[in-house]
Protein backbone atom coordinates (compact mmCIF):
# COMPACT_ATOMS: atom_id res chain seq x y z
CA UNK A 1 0.00 0.00 0.00
CA UNK A 2 1.37 3.27 -0.74
CA UNK A 3 0.57 6.80 -0.11
CA UNK A 4 1.02 10.03 -1.84
CA UNK A 5 0.26 13.30 -0.33
CA UNK A 6 -0.95 15.69 -2.61
CA UNK A 7 0.78 19.10 -1.82
CA UNK A 8 -0.39 22.26 -4.19
CA UNK A 9 2.64 24.63 -3.96
CA UNK A 10 1.29 28.00 -5.02
CA UNK A 11 3.92 30.00 -6.87
CA UNK A 12 4.45 32.99 -6.28
CA UNK A 13 5.17 34.88 -9.88
CA UNK A 14 8.73 37.01 -8.77
CA UNK A 15 10.25 36.56 -12.21
CA UNK A 16 10.54 39.97 -13.42
CA UNK A 17 11.67 40.20 -17.13
CA UNK A 18 12.94 43.19 -17.28
CA UNK A 19 13.61 43.19 -21.17
CA UNK A 20 10.12 44.23 -21.64
CA UNK A 21 8.52 47.08 -19.82
CA UNK A 22 5.27 47.64 -18.74
CA UNK A 23 5.06 51.28 -19.85
CA UNK A 24 7.76 53.05 -21.98
CA UNK A 25 9.70 56.21 -20.90
CA UNK A 26 7.41 59.42 -21.51
CA UNK A 27 8.29 62.96 -22.30
CA UNK A 28 5.53 65.42 -20.94
CA UNK A 29 3.92 65.68 -24.41
CA UNK A 30 3.33 61.88 -25.10
CA UNK A 31 1.99 61.52 -21.53
CA UNK A 32 -1.68 61.76 -22.12
CA UNK A 33 -1.68 59.17 -25.07
CA UNK A 34 -3.05 55.59 -23.81
CA UNK A 35 -2.27 53.47 -26.31
CA UNK A 36 1.29 52.08 -26.03
CA UNK A 37 2.32 52.08 -29.79
CA UNK A 38 1.27 55.54 -29.97
CA UNK A 39 3.21 56.99 -27.04
CA UNK A 40 5.92 55.12 -27.72
CA UNK A 41 5.99 56.73 -31.60
CA UNK A 42 5.29 60.12 -29.58
CA UNK A 43 8.35 59.04 -27.23
CA UNK A 44 10.44 58.32 -30.57
CA UNK A 45 9.66 61.41 -32.11
CA UNK A 46 10.40 63.15 -29.67
CA UNK A 47 13.82 62.29 -28.85
CA UNK A 48 14.90 62.73 -32.06
CA UNK A 49 13.25 65.75 -32.64
CA UNK A 50 15.10 67.34 -29.30
CA UNK A 51 18.79 65.40 -30.61
CA UNK A 52 17.86 66.75 -33.79
CA UNK A 53 17.54 70.20 -32.85
CA UNK A 54 20.45 70.61 -31.03
CA UNK A 55 22.60 69.22 -33.56
CA UNK A 56 21.34 71.77 -36.27
CA UNK A 57 22.94 74.12 -34.12
CA UNK A 58 26.72 72.93 -34.81
CA UNK A 59 28.33 73.64 -37.71
CA UNK A 60 31.11 71.28 -38.91
CA UNK A 61 33.84 71.41 -41.58
CA UNK A 62 34.30 68.58 -43.08
CA UNK A 63 36.55 67.37 -46.50
CA UNK A 64 34.18 64.72 -48.08
CA UNK A 65 30.52 64.66 -48.02
CA UNK A 66 28.49 62.16 -45.83
CA UNK A 67 25.76 60.33 -45.38
CA UNK A 68 25.76 58.12 -42.68
CA UNK A 69 24.01 56.74 -39.87
CA UNK A 70 25.18 56.72 -36.41
CA UNK A 71 23.69 54.78 -33.30
CA UNK A 72 23.68 56.33 -30.12
CA UNK A 73 22.89 54.01 -27.14
CA UNK A 74 20.83 56.02 -24.43
CA UNK A 75 20.37 55.28 -20.88
CA UNK A 76 17.61 56.31 -19.32
CA UNK A 77 17.23 55.55 -15.22
CA UNK A 78 14.55 55.30 -12.93
CA UNK A 79 14.47 58.73 -12.04
CA UNK A 80 13.97 59.96 -15.97
CA UNK A 81 17.78 61.21 -16.14
CA UNK A 82 19.00 60.54 -19.69
CA UNK A 83 22.92 59.55 -20.03
CA UNK A 84 24.87 58.29 -23.05
CA UNK A 85 26.16 54.78 -22.89
CA UNK A 86 28.13 54.79 -26.10
CA UNK A 87 28.41 55.79 -29.38
CA UNK A 88 28.52 53.61 -32.88
CA UNK A 89 30.29 55.56 -35.85
CA UNK A 90 32.59 54.77 -38.62
CA UNK A 91 35.95 55.58 -39.11
CA UNK A 92 35.18 58.10 -41.48
CA UNK A 93 32.64 59.92 -39.27
CA UNK A 94 35.57 59.95 -36.44
CA UNK A 95 37.82 61.32 -38.92
CA UNK A 96 36.20 64.09 -40.74
CA UNK A 97 33.71 64.87 -37.25
CA UNK A 98 36.16 64.24 -34.00
CA UNK A 99 34.04 66.36 -32.19
CA UNK A 100 30.26 64.35 -32.77
CA UNK A 101 30.83 62.87 -29.60
CA UNK A 102 31.39 65.54 -27.44
CA UNK A 103 28.48 67.22 -29.76
CA UNK A 104 26.10 64.42 -28.91
CA UNK A 105 26.43 64.46 -25.44
CA UNK A 106 25.92 68.15 -24.94
CA UNK A 107 22.68 67.63 -26.44
CA UNK A 108 21.71 64.68 -23.92
CA UNK A 109 22.48 66.84 -21.08
CA UNK A 110 20.32 68.86 -22.22
CA UNK A 111 17.48 67.10 -22.69
CA UNK A 112 15.07 67.39 -20.25
CA UNK A 113 14.00 64.99 -17.31
CA UNK A 114 10.95 62.38 -18.59
CA UNK A 115 9.07 60.02 -16.88
CA UNK A 116 10.84 56.91 -16.65
CA UNK A 117 9.80 53.36 -17.80
CA UNK A 118 7.58 51.32 -15.04
CA UNK A 119 7.35 47.75 -14.98
CA UNK A 120 4.87 46.46 -12.39
CA UNK A 121 4.68 49.92 -11.37
CA UNK A 122 8.25 50.34 -10.51
CA UNK A 123 10.54 53.07 -12.30
CA UNK A 124 13.20 51.05 -13.98
CA UNK A 125 15.99 51.84 -16.05
CA UNK A 126 15.95 51.85 -19.98
CA UNK A 127 18.08 51.42 -22.83
CA UNK A 128 17.13 52.97 -26.18
CA UNK A 129 19.01 53.10 -29.02
CA UNK A 130 19.04 56.61 -31.14
CA UNK A 131 19.93 56.04 -34.80
CA UNK A 132 20.92 59.36 -36.09
CA UNK A 133 21.46 60.04 -39.35
CA UNK A 134 24.71 62.58 -40.71
CA UNK A 135 24.59 64.74 -43.95
CA UNK A 136 26.85 66.80 -44.45
CA UNK A 137 27.78 68.22 -47.84
CA UNK A 138 31.40 69.94 -48.62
Amino acid sequence: MSFSKNTQKSTLDTIVDYSSVDTFPSFKECDSIIDKNQKSTCFRNTIHQKIGEELQKNTFTIKDSIDEVIYVDLLINSNGIFSLDSIQSSLKIKTEIPSIDSVIKASIKKLPKIFPANKRGIPVTTKYQLPIRIQLKD
